[in-house]
């Protein structure tokens, strides 16, 4: 067995860089504290070496769930390396999960995990889902009890790492309901058999389709495992984040809605984030938040209903205030509770964006997608009220009722300007800044009531219509 266990590991090690492949053959040791280096170079493991769960822990035990580490022994155990030249084959006669894993195991995983295709790692996927050694299907419950150890590992790395780009947990929303949420939304993109459950097959098809899976394990292998490639950054999964008044905020996001809905954003938005507009900050006024919104670049909204529920969309394009639409297809509506959804344009119409203001004939608010009176997405000019009328779907979209009640009352409300601002227009300040009767219309509203003479006012280009 010796013979077919040193080619497999030649040819799975064959996947690294020369300089990287002692360190992954190097992995073993370190676990074990760094004893019997001299088994490193033969490849093969000593009678009675092997990987316990107790080192898994305390080496992962930090940045990882239990429940997670417990995975991934037994995935490490399933492996059967006389097998592993065919990946399917290797879970049908995987043996009972032993006590520990061999070398040959780990290297197996590590190149797999690491480097491997989703062929490759769909039998390991299904060897951390099941609940028994050596069965050749999971349910789709299973499989989400599995993503929520993954992504809740995911989250611990970014904390403990100091990869937070700038956010702040404690600020935010319950992290917890979010790794639910995203698990469940991964999920909802498995296709499993009739009888509802997913062979080795269906989790690769998954894995191939859906690439957070495989950026996930391999960030917690490569963190847990303290495995240092050349040339492989480490994934940051949230967008840097500046200019945010954190001591005073409540934030509707939480890190995994945020890990899933900024690789949604075009790849051309990767500027930081910033928060323009916040009901908790600015108070429920419409024409701070028009305000907030002008001149930002694209902008993502996000609005909370007081049954609960949370959504938004993003907005592709700076907003004008116009009684026309406005926007493009990478205009996209979504859900953050209770289900975390994604919404993009069906290429029906092109009613992505509109935003009106102080006009007699045609509506006054915020909407996108739908039309006149039937938006997928609302927000009254008085701020308070709005609506999500799609039935069955939003036309622009192809989104569902976001709210939980068709018209909604606000219960808060966020505005984050995601990419780059524009250029300044000829005679603004280089920072964006401009006269508070610009950002404020009722500001000089009542100026003008209480007979101050708007001295400036005459001294200005006159705007284009």
């Amino acid at each position: 067995m010796g013979n077919t266990e040193s080619v497999v590991v030649q040819k799975r090690l064959a996947r690294f860089r020369p300089e990287e492949r002692p360190v992954i053959e190097g992995v073993f040791d370190k676990l074990h504290g760094g004893v019997g280096g001299a088994a490193g170079s033969s490849g093969k493991t000593p009678a009675g070496k092997v990987l316990t769960l107790e080192m898994l822990q305390s080496s992962m035990g930090s940045l990882a769930p239990e429940s997670m580490v417990r995975r991934v022994h037994q995935c490490l155990c399933s492996i059967n390396p006389e097998n592993a030249a065919a990946p399917r084959a290797s879970v049908k006669t995987s043996p009972p999960a032993a006590p520990g894993a061999g070398r040959e195991q780990l290297v197996i995983f590590l190149a797999d995990t690491l480097r491997g295709t989703a062929e490759e790692r769909a039998p390991l996927v299904m060897a951390m889902s099941q609940r028994a050694a050596g069965v050749t299907t999971v349910t789709c419950e299973q499989v989400a009890e599995f993503l929520q150890d993954l992504i809740s590992a995911a989250v611990q790395i970014l904390v403990h790492r100091g990869r937070l780009q700038g956010w702040q947990p404690e600020r935010m929303g319950d992290c917890s309901l979010g790794v639910k949420l995203l698990a469940e939304q991964l999920c909802s993109e498995l296709k499993p058999s009739d009888q509802g459950v997913c062979d080795v097959p269906c989790l690769e098809d998954w894995i191939f389709r859906v690439s957070q899976v495989s950026l996930y394990l391999e960030m917690l292998v490569a963190e847990g495992l303290n495995v240092s490639l050349s040339g492989r950054p480490a994934p940051t999964l949230l967008p840097p984040c500046r200019e945010t008044p954190w001591k005073d905020l409540r934030c509707l996001l939480d890190l995994p809605t945020l890990m899933f809905l900024a690789p949604q954003l075009p790849d051309s938005y990767s500027a930081p984030w910033r928060l323009v507009f916040s009901t908790r900050l600015h108070g429920e006024s419409f024409t701070r938040m028009v305000s907030g919104l002008m001149k930002r670049g694209p902008t993502l909204l996000l609005l909370k209903d007081t049954k609960g529920h949370i959504f938004g969309g993003f907005a592709s394009h700076a907003w004008e205030v116009k009684p026309q639409f406005q926007g493009d297809s990478r205009c996209f509506l979504f859900t953050v509770f209770p289900t975390l959804r994604v919404y993009t344009a069906t290429g029906y119409n092109q009613h992505f964006m509109y935003l009106n203001q102080n006009q007699q004939t045609m509506p006054n608010g915020l909407g996108m997608g739908g039309q006149h009176g039937y938006f997928g997405l609302w927000l009254d000019s008085d701020f308070g009220r709005g609506h999500s009328r799609a039935r069955p779907k939003c036309t622009t979209y192809g989104s569902p009722q976001l709210s939980r009640e068709e018209d909604f009352t606000l219960d808060s409300m966020e505005v984050w300007a995601v990419g780059k601002p524009p250029e300044p227009e000829e005679g603004e300040e280089a920072d964006g800044k401009k006269s508070v009767l610009d950002a404020d219309p009722e500001a000089q509203a009542l100026m003008e009531m209480t007979g101050k003479t708007l001295h400036s006012q005459g001294l200005r280009e006159p705007e284009e219509d």
